[in-house]
């Protein structure tokens, strides 16, 4: 049977009610093992992480990847790169039978209920347990150019909090892409 993890900042986490999102449903989302590790970071910390999917060719695979042992890379930005020794993240273990598939490329499942956790491991060292995963931690100046290439590539992918991300500068240093502050 499938494990699903929900990652958050706060311990002690007893049970897990569903909050209203954007499209105006309540869920508890919750993510599958193999995409854990695009949520071993702080949550308000961008990244953007990628593997290679059934569709990835041979050419973004050899463009894209450093090493065959790596199953998936995840990058951040090396301004949160202190901010991610300094967390500490707790890992709760949700039963799957509560869950339904939301995405299946980027491991997310939902429940409209409240789920009680099964267990809780705390994680004080996030990038030596990131390590200890089958992934590449790339720690960049920023991810713009990394992020419009992985869209525009045969990868699978998750973008995550880009939001929070340093602002995107045109060569010439002008700031044409504002990026919303959070």
């Amino acid at each position: 049977m499938q494990r699903i993890f929900h990652v958050s900042e706060t311990a002690s986490i007893d049970r897990f009610e569903p909050r209203v999102g954007a499209d105006g449903v309540a869920r508890v989302w919750a993510v599958n093992d193999a995409r854990l590790h695009n949520y071993l970071l702080p949550r308000d910390c961008p990244r953007v992480t990628y593997f290679a999917a059934e569709t990835t060719t041979a050419e973004d695979r050899a463009r894209f990847f450093s090493s065959d042992a790596n199953e998936s890379v995840v990058a951040i930005e090396r301004a949160w790169l202190a901010r991610v020794r300094a967390a500490r993240l707790f890992v709760y273990e949700l039963p799957a039978h509560a869950f339904a598939s939301h995405d299946a490329v980027a491991g997310y499942f939902t429940s409209e209920r409240t789920v009680v956790p099964l267990g809780c491991e705390a994680i004080d060292d996030v990038l030596a347990h990131l390590l200890s995963r089958r992934i590449e931690l790339r720690v960049l100046g920023s991810l713009w150019r990394l992020r419009d290439a992985v869209v525009g590539s045969s990868l699978g992918f998750s973008i995550i909090r880009m939001r929070n991300a340093a602002a995107r500068v045109d060569p010439e240093g002008e700031d044409r892409y504002p990026v919303a502050s959070s």
